[in-house]
């Protein structure tokens, strides 16, 4: 089983947000999940990912309230 990291991007500027995120996963092993915290539905992160890693995630997004969503993106290769 892998290790999970935490990564809150709430705080951070738009602009850096889906680089650090890409940065984060790409130094993943597989089995390692993002926890990922964010203050709206990162669906336009998800379908990024779709076009830029794919076959290398899976994903699973919970809406936690309105103003916080947790997507969990797990490395698979």
């Amino acid at each position: 089983m892998g290790k999970e990291i935490t990564l809150d991007v709430r705080e951070m500027p738009p602009w850096e947000r889906h680089p650090k995120i890409f940065e984060l996963f790409d130094s993943l092993e597989p089995g390692d999940t993002i926890k990922l915290v964010n203050d709206h539905n990162p669906a336009p992160l998800h379908y990024q990912f779709m076009h830029e890693r794919e076959g290398q995630f899976e994903w699973k997004t919970q809406e936690i309230s309105e103003r916080e969503w947790v997507a969990y993106i797990k490395k698979i290769k």
